[in-house]
């Protein structure tokens, strides 16, 4: 049986006793044409690849810097507005400088980091495209992704989202007494999830942007200053309407309560009138969040007004009176007609005596 030459070739091959043959020359001079050669086909496409993704990367690089510096500029050309109106009239009453500092602050840093994350993002699919890779299924996968992210994080995004539209429309700042409904006081800073409040006993609360349903602002437009006067109801009403008027009057040219007060003061007349008394209203247009000293001062005025016209201001709880020494026979309780057992109620009320016994006839 004869072998075929093929199986004979491998087992001449695969004989370990037959020592290896070293490369000759001619077979490194081959290798070496070969890569070569397949180096000088596609040196063009490596040099045209690398050259594209540098220039992405300069692009993206220069832009971003170039983004990056102009809304720095244009944060800080907001904060020197700001701090060139700082110490005036139109300073102190319509500008913050730490707020809008703040506000400016988160603005641009909203802006930065959109700006940085397109230019990034933007970029690296440009790289990878380069290469020719396929961004299909990496897109879906990033959109998937990004949805279970964002489902389970809902409320850190809605706080985030929340805060960046407060933040733009300007709805409260450093320095405004506000009520978000949850807490309310100052507001001591604004950030893009969490606000900080400070109450009225100095407690500090932390109130998540995305929790705040309303927000009433105190500090912006203008206050009222409501006062309410409340006489005898036998006061003379042209009288009293004469002293109010002059009180308002004169706290209208003293310092510092005419910068505090943007209107004049009013007496809008009767808010009510009742048996013995009567309450006149006065009111007073001032500066957000100056309506309670303006109301504190008003009060101490009308009251020393009031006391030179010797008008009496009535109202609260009466004074009490001088009560007569008490009765010491006035606890005690009136004599009972039992307790007489001459009285009629008492033989009423008295047991029945058992019947006598008559003796019979057959007794001796």
């Amino acid at each position: 049986m004869e072998v075929p030459a093929v199986f004979l070739s491998v087992l001449s091959a695969a004989d370990p006793t037959e020592e290896p043959t070293s490369p000759t020359l001619e077979d490194a001079q081959e290798s070496a044409t070969n890569a070569a050669s397949w180096v000088e086909q596609n040196w063009s496409t490596w040099l045209s690849i690398g050259l594209r993704v540098l220039l992405i990367v300069i692009i993206a690089v220069v832009l971003r810097v170039a983004v990056r510096r102009t809304i720095t500029k244009f944060i800080d050309r907001m904060n020197r507005t700001a701090q060139a109106v700082d110490g005036t009239a139109l300073g102190g009453l319509l500008v913050n400088v730490e707020r809008r500092r703040q506000r400016s602050q988160a603005i641009g840093s909203v802006l930065r980091s959109v700006a940085s994350f397109l230019i990034v993002g933007t970029a690296a699919l440009m790289i990878l495209g380069t290469f020719q890779i396929n961004l299909a299924p990496l897109l879906a996968s990033a959109g998937v992704a990004g949805v279970a992210i964002g489902f389970g994080a809902r409320n850190l995004v809605t706080d985030f989202l929340s805060g960046v539209f407060m933040i733009l429309e300007d709805q409260y700042g450093v320095g405004d007494t506000v009520d978000a409904g949850v807490a309310s006081g100052e507001v001591i800073e604004v950030g893009l999830r969490v606000t900080k409040l400070r109450g009225d006993n100095g407690e500090i609360w932390y109130v998540r942007n995305g929790e705040v349903k309303r927000i009433g602002n105190l500090s912006q437009g203008w206050a009222t200053a409501g006062v309410d006067v409340t006489v005898r109801s036998d006061e003379d009403l042209d009288r009293v309407r004469s002293v109010l008027a002059e009180v308002g009057e004169a706290m209208s040219k003293d310092e510092p309560w005419n910068e505090r007060l943007w209107g004049p003061i009013e007496v809008l007349g009767l808010d009510s009138v009742i048996l013995d008394s009567m309450v006149v209203r006065v009111s007073a247009k001032t500066m957000p969040g100056k309506a309670l000293s303006v109301e504190r001062e008003l009060r101490w005025r009308i009251k020393q007004a009031f006391d030179r016209a010797d008008i009496r201001i009535v109202g609260g709880l009466p004074a009490p009176t001088e009560e007569a020494p008490a009765d010491p026979t006035a606890g005690m309780a009136a004599p009972s007609a039992y307790s007489n057992t001459g009285s009629a109620q008492s033989q009423a009320a008295s047991p029945l005596a058992p019947p006598a016994v008559v003796p019979s006839s057959g007794a001796k």
